[in-house]
């Protein structure tokens, strides 16, 4: 095999990627990564300055706004993205939030934010791709964007660790359901990366400390760690994976 054919095979020149939660810490640096591999890159959020903004700083070739967890919108959000660049070739779903307490503070509702921001808009976004990949019959890749924290729980965070679950499960259901479409989905599971959401690890030097404590590689991640899995994953090299839960983690569940 030479180098040309190892080249290929991790070549997305060309490829339409659609991400969602794209102005966060993961779908910024997945729309960056992509845009200079060469792919067609297409954000979405629900706030389109900010999409604007991170389409500047990434290389994005289009943004389209949109309520990630109502199916009027991601419908119309894919079907945009379709109309547009004639198919989506890459899913990958960034967007999440987090609301850290005791379970008996919080609210019902506060948990139902977090399923509904984690699980129902990856479950809308991959269901309406999915009937786009279909109809196009020519295949595609599908990321969903987990957490170590969907295989290990955390005291107060109740709904964040289920939430996360759900979503790798669903990568390998939907692993299932379209393989014949030849559509691949996977799921990357992070550890602690510099992020909007967890940024106040990294400025409370005791809690810092006490991450640090669980990882082998002896540092917690940055927003670049998580490209070249990215590229994998959207790739023909990852052609004979699915419903597969990759924990980019610096060693965090090693042991």
């Amino acid at each position: 095999m030479n180098k040309q054919t190892i080249q290929d095979l991790f070549d997305v020149t060309g490829k339409v990627a659609l991400i969602t939660g794209a102005t966060g810490g993961f779908g910024k640096a997945a729309a960056s990564a992509l845009a200079a591999a060469g792919a067609q890159v297409v954000i979405t959020g629900r706030t389109l300055s900010k999409l604007e903004e991170c389409a500047r700083q990434t290389g994005a070739k289009a943004c389209l706004a949109g309520e990630p967890t109502k199916e009027v919108d991601v419908a119309r959000v894919v079907q945009a993205a379709v109309d547009a660049f004639a198919g989506i070739d890459i899913l990958i779903t960034a967007a999440g939030v987090n609301k850290p307490g005791a379970i008996y503070e919080q609210s019902a509702d506060e948990w139902q934010m977090i399923m509904d921001a984690n699980v129902k808009g990856t479950y809308l976004f991959c269901k309406e791709t999915g009937k786009a990949m279909i109809a196009r019959a020519k295949g595609g890749k599908m990321i969903l964007v987990g957490s170590v924290r969907g295989l290990l729980g955390l005291s107060r965070y109740t709904g964040y660790c289920p939430s996360k679950a759900a979503v790798h499960l669903l990568a390998k259901t939907l692993g299932c359901e379209f393989g014949p479409h030849k559509i691949n989905v996977n799921c990357i599971a992070p550890a602690v990366f510099r992020t909007e959401l967890t940024q106040w690890i990294y400025d409370d030097p005791a809690v810092h400390k006490t991450f640090l404590g669980r990882v082998p590689i002896g540092r917690l991640g940055e927003p670049e760690d998580f490209i070249g899995t990215v590229i994998f994953l959207s790739s023909r090299a990852s052609d004979w994976m699915t419903g597969s839960i990759v924990y980019v983690d610096g060693g965090y569940t090693a042991g």
